[in-house]
């Protein structure tokens, strides 16, 4: 796990000052070359550093390499991403310029529906290789919003996750409100959020107004209500300034109910939040299925007249079988020794 403190003690022993430590670290995160600039290098940066930028600009890239690619009709591209100590993550670049990263290789929350969870927490994601996988991002197109909501609870790594959002909001040129913290709820979230330089939107993974559904679907989310929840995501919404993002993947027979129709006209109505309904991407190893888009469709219609604002999204990557976790998952299922022995974990993909 690498940090951004880190790369900073790398360019600092390296004979860079706080501006040079600047400049080598903003076009590392968009992605260009560090002799970038009408400029020669050589007018600005001490020779120390010019000598030691080559294998600096090399650790800096084995942070996040690319993998794999998958993209979809919808214009998304999952990808597949080796950290440098050989364990992989998935990143997703969306349409108009979004990026969806990753925090954690596995998951402690467990979400039933979910692949990342299944072989639970692996390791965190540093600071760095959270920002390394945006720079990755920007060498295949240009990325203006990122959204944690990749493989991983942010709550359980929050503090690279906040290195990486001030970061981002800084150096990477990311706009403050679209950089989007997504958590299942947890009460450190909500007091730590307000308190930084970068403050982002804020998603809440609620999937149910149900406690009782919440706790089956969710096992090891906190025993939060979600009206409880609701509560804390509006105050921080409005002193934010960005509306809270209720994130609802749709899951045939399951959410998509008369009774959470009600449910969530009681808990969002009036609200300053928008109400973002995923149809699930199906998994063939999981019981879940998705609804059909007519259902989808009607659900969110209903919603609207009910006074709820409801976006209905199509996931991205459901046509590549790209559910967050699945391109992991099939790259250590895939891997078998060469002479058609029993399946192997290799370091490229482990898990």
């Amino acid at each position: 796990m690498t940090s951004i403190t880190r790369l900073r003690e790398r360019l600092r022993a390296a004979g860079a000052g706080p501006m040079h430590e600047r400049r080598v670290l903003r076009l590392w995160s968009h992605a260009l070359p560090q002799d970038s600039g009408p400029r020669d290098i050589g007018s600005f940066l001490p020779k120390s550093l010019i000598e030691a930028l080559p294998a600096i600009a090399t650790e800096f890239a084995s942070l996040a390499t690319l993998v794999s690619r998958h993209p979809a009709e919808d214009g998304s591209e999952r990808l597949l991403v080796r950290l440098a100590d050989g364990q992989s993550c998935e990143s997703v670049l969306l349409p108009r310029g979004g990026l969806c990263v990753s925090t954690q290789v596995g998951c402690a929350v467990g979400c039933r529906f979910c692949m990342t969870g299944r072989d639970g927490l692996l390791r965190q994601i540093g600071s760095a290789e959270i920002v390394a996988q945006v720079a990755l991002a920007r060498s295949l197109r240009p990325v203006r919003k990122v959204v944690f909501m990749g493989m991983g609870e942010p709550a359980h790594n929050l503090a690279n996750v906040m290195d990486a959002i001030e970061f981002l909001g800084t150096i990477g040129n990311i706009g403050h409100k679209e950089l989007v913290f997504s958590t299942v709820g947890d009460e450190r979230v909500f007091e730590r959020l307000p308190q930084g330089p970068v403050r982002p939107a804020l998603a809440l993974s609620l999937h149910t107004t149900r406690a009782d559904l919440r706790a089956e679907l969710l096992p090891r989310a906190p025993r939060i209500a979600p009206a409880e929840l609701v509560e804390a995501g509006d105050r921080y919404a409005r002193a934010s300034g960005y509306p809270l993002q209720v994130q609802w993947t749709l899951l045939d027979g399951i959410n998509d109910t008369d009774a959470e129709v009600e449910g969530i006209v009681g808990l969002l109505k009036g609200r300053f939040a928008v109400l973002n309904m995923i149809p699930y991407n199906s998994v063939p190893e999981l019981p879940f299925r998705r609804p059909p888009w007519e259902k989808a469709a009607e659900l969110a219609r209903r919603l609207h007249r009910r006074g709820v604002l409801t976006k209905l999204r199509r996931s991205a990557g459901q046509d590549v079988e790209g559910g967050c976790g699945q391109l992991r998952a099939r790259a250590v299922r895939e891997v078998a020794v060469p002479w058609g022995g029993p399946p192997v974990q290799a370091a490229a993909a482990s898990s």
